[in-house]
């Protein structure tokens, strides 16, 4: 007797969904430990919100791609009325004006018009001939959509998510076959306007974060607090760790943004070395399958959009553990499913609904 599992279960992404889930429950069992063993105020917040977005994206696994299409204009409109939205009446947190206060969440914007963003684009290159990809038509509209959304994140100010999302359309648009040259010259021109930048655009403390993230032991105390608690979190935590509920520099307060920003450090204090490449290796699986996902899409716009999400998602896992390991400013950008956020996870569950309604349909035209 052979027993026949429905499509509508052999088709779902299940190796995606056991990834997000071992690292939302990983999120919420450091951010129990570093409330003092308490549930309240992050973790419990933080599984909840995970059980309704990861409905959310299952909901979107069974929209066919195409669907999604004539959505996109209005949803990136809508995105970009929300940056005007947070200009103007949004909250402030970590000296930029980048929230709107929901009562059940602070909704951040920026992160929201980085997915519209991509998608729009990975529209846009379908449309668009290959002949014309390389030539001022297939170039201008591109810099158009992303220089209106880049400048409005900036001026609250919030230049790591700026430069995340510039950083987001330079994958894209390369792999979408925009050539080489155009980033070899942009980044020779960005070796001229940096120095410039950080002299004539920056506001004080954003200079301070680059001077400290070029010598974290110039000011320890001040400006360089953030990133020598987190060499000390890791480090003492050894291979092993100290223990679950263990970990000093958490638990007495040392290790500052813990349930945000460091949630990392303080997870690898607990847990060691062993901990700590568990959950990299559980991003990898991630950014593994997503790029499996695009290989396998059969449309540009979904191979492109695929693609784009993965790179997307790389960018901001990195730049986290560059951060919070001194190898990047520290910036501002949580550990996606791990750290307590709800603008955040919202995001990256977004993108696992498109990704995992490819990945349907790519499973469909291979039966």
């Amino acid at each position: 007797m052979h027993f026949h599992v429905p499509a509508a279960i052999a088709d779902q992404s299940w190796r995606a969904i056991a990834i997000v889930t071992a690292l939302a429950l990983i999120g919420a069992v450091a951010l129990y430990s570093v409330a003092g063993g308490s549930g309240s105020p992050w973790a419990v917040t933080h599984i909840m919100r995970f059980s309704v977005f990861l409905t959310m994206a299952l909901v979107m696994s069974f929209i066919p791609p195409d669907t999604y299409k004539p959505l996109l204009i209005p949803a990136y409109g809508a995105s970009l009325v929300l940056l005007l939205v947070v200009l103007a009446i949004g909250q402030i947190g970590g000296g930029a004006r980048s929230w709107i206060n929901l009562g059940f969440m602070q909704l951040q914007p920026s992160e929201l018009v980085k997915l519209t963003l991509l998608a729009v684009l990975a529209r846009f290159f379908e449309m668009l001939p290959p002949r014309a990809t390389a030539t001022f038509a297939g170039m201008w509209p591109p810099a158009a959509l992303t220089l209106v959304p880049f400048g409005l994140i900036a001026i609250q100010p919030d230049l790591g998510t700026a430069m995340l999302l510039l950083l987001s359309v330079v994958f894209l648009t390369f792999l979408a076959g925009l050539p080489l040259r155009l980033y070899i010259g942009a980044g020779l021109a960005a070796l001229v306007v940096i120095p410039l930048a950080y002299f004539y655009l920056l506001m004080p403390h954003q200079q301070r974060r680059v001077t400290i993230f070029l010598n974290p032991e110039s000011d320890p105390l001040g400006a360089g607090y953030h990133i020598s608690q987190s060499f000390i979190a890791i480090g003492s935590g050894g291979l092993f760790g100290k223990g679950y509920l263990q970990g000093s520099q958490s638990q007495l307060h040392y290790l500052p943004e813990t349930h945000t920003d460091f949630i990392f450090p303080a997870f690898a204090e607990e847990w060691g070395v062993v901990g700590a490449v568990v959950v990299i290796a559980l991003f990898w699986l991630l950014l593994r399958w997503g790029w499996q996902v695009a290989r396998s899409a059969t449309t540009r716009f979904e191979q492109l959009l695929a693609a784009g999400l993965t790179c997307s998602l790389f960018l901001y896992i990195s730049i986290n553990l560059l951060m919070v390991t001194g190898f990047a400013p520290v910036v501002g950008i949580p550990l996606p499913l791990v750290s307590y956020g709800g603008s955040a996870m919202l995001t990256v569950m977004l993108s696992l609904g498109f990704l995992m309604s490819i990945d349907r349909k790519n499973r469909r035209m291979n039966r």
